[in-house]
């Protein structure tokens, strides 16, 4: 069993590790169903979905909370914030187009959950958490889980970016801007895809921007509604 999932996943380019696989039984009817759902609401991206099928989701979730952890709900992590529901994440993950090769920068680490399906499906993952004691977490998490060899975790305001790291292929933002953050449309690569909830109420819009090829400009689309936590820093909310 182990051998087939380790082979299917070399054929779609998902990275899986031993320490997951260790993990594979656990839950393993909650995570099928919790997939088959999200299949069917037209999440068609087989390496999205696969990611999803094997990464333990109950690790990352506190335990006192566990018994959720498959539902297609959001789940609190402390001081404020959410882990996503199962279906935005894997909304947002196809949107963004992930490549294997690609650098992936997220803003809002929060319980590691996301990152670790980024890190899955692209070379290289920049997180950056505002709460020091989240992002210390997540990291404790995604080591045990041998999935932070290619994974920065950086601290600090998220609405600037992390230049040292840039340009990026795609950004992923998990927390609501009232626009645009300046700093990360310049830190994204000319043809490359942001996701980012955007709206200064708590009803958001999820909203995918694609720089132009010239550097100079983008195409922004409106995906859906949403509901994010409000993004903190310079160009978060005050």
């Amino acid at each position: 069993m182990k051998r087939e999932i380790l082979e299917e996943a070399r054929k779609i380019s998902v990275r899986v590790t031993q320490e997951i696989l260790e993990h594979i039984d656990e839950f393993k009817e909650q995570r099928s169903r919790m997939v088959e759902l999200i299949s069917d609401r037209d999440i068609k991206d087989k390496r999205v979905l696969f990611a999803m099928s094997v990464l333990p989701r109950h690790i990352f979730i506190p335990e006192r909370f566990s018994v959720f952890s498959y539902d297609d709900s959001p789940v609190e992590i402390g001081f404020g914030q959410t882990i996503s529901q199962p279906y935005i994440t894997a909304f947002m993950t196809e949107q963004l187009e992930i490549l294997p090769s690609d650098s992936v920068l997220e803003i809002g680490t929060g319980s590691g959950y996301h990152t670790a399906i980024l890190s899955m499906l692209s070379s290289k993952v920049v997180t950056i958490e505002y709460e020091e004691t989240l992002s210390a977490r997540a990291r404790g998490i995604l080591e045990y889980l041998g999935l932070s060899e290619s994974i920065r975790f950086v601290v600090g305001d998220g609405s600037l970016g992390f230049e040292e790291e840039a340009p990026y292929d795609k950004i992923c933002i998990s927390s609501a801007a009232p626009d645009i953050p300046p700093p990360l449309l310049e830190q994204l690569r000319e043809g490359g895809i942001m996701v980012i909830p955007i709206g200064e109420t708590d009803e958001q819009i999820l909203c995918k921007i694609i720089k132009e090829s010239d550097g100079k400009g983008f195409v922004k689309k409106e995906l859906c509604p949403c509901r994010f936590v409000k993004m903190k820093g310079r160009y978060g909310f005050k």
